[in-house]
């Protein structure tokens, strides 16, 4: 499974600019994972949207998620969905998306982290690392205990939650395998933000 380093997310509350015109500036600056994270629409509104953005990801060769929602997800031909704690349980997720697409699921300790592992997540998302406003996602689990979960867990694990330029290199240096990113991306110049990120990516290959 392609994770490219760095997973982008949407957010439309951070940045005034439309999900296609946020995503289409790092898309051109070499991200190649997009997450469609959507609170405030409605679902059919969302399904339109993950539509266009599904077109738009394609031109690009990138790998298309969408939260919360599996059967959004298999409507619009995403890669696959990005699950929650609170959203449909993993198993049956996967009986609605298929075992040809991708499952995601957003973890909070390392119990969670072994038991999205255990019913057969593809990938876990892991946070937040460091303090974050984007969302309510508790008490940062800081450094040493990602370090943990990457030392307990097989599946790839992406970092999430405050990351940003200047602590950026203390979670690559953990070995995880993608960093998720949406506030300091859309936090002032989207194109050179994203091309910072690159760069740290390329340095730790």
């Amino acid at each position: 499974m392609y994770l490219g380093g760095l997973c982008f997310i949407t957010d439309r509350k951070v940045s005034g600019l439309s999900c296609e015109d946020m995503i289409h500036k790092v898309l051109m600056n070499g991200v190649r994972w997009i997450q469609f994270r959507e609170k405030e629409r409605s679902r059919r509104k969302i399904y339109e949207k993950a539509i266009k953005l599904r077109r738009l990801a394609k031109d690009y060769n990138a790998v298309f998620i969408i939260n919360d929602s599996p059967d959004i997800a298999m409507c619009a031909d995403a890669d696959g969905v990005h699950l929650g704690q609170d959203d449909l349980p993993l198993k049956e997720a996967r009986k609605i998306i298929g075992r040809n697409r991708i499952i995601g699921i957003s973890t909070h300790s390392l119990e969670q982290a072994t038991l999205a592992e255990k019913d057969g997540a593809d990938y876990i998302g892991f946070g937040p690392i460091f303090p974050t406003h984007t969302k309510d996602a508790g008490k940062p689990k800081g450094i040493g205990t990602l370090c943990e979960v990457k030392k307990q867990v097989k599946i790839p694990i992406v970092a999430i939650g405050g990351i940003n330029l200047e602590n950026v290199r203390s979670v690559l240096n953990t070995g995880v395998d993608a960093i998720a990113v949406a506030s300091a991306i859309l936090t002032g110049d989207i194109e050179e933000n994203t091309s910072q990120f690159m760069d740290y990516l390329k340095d730790t290959k």
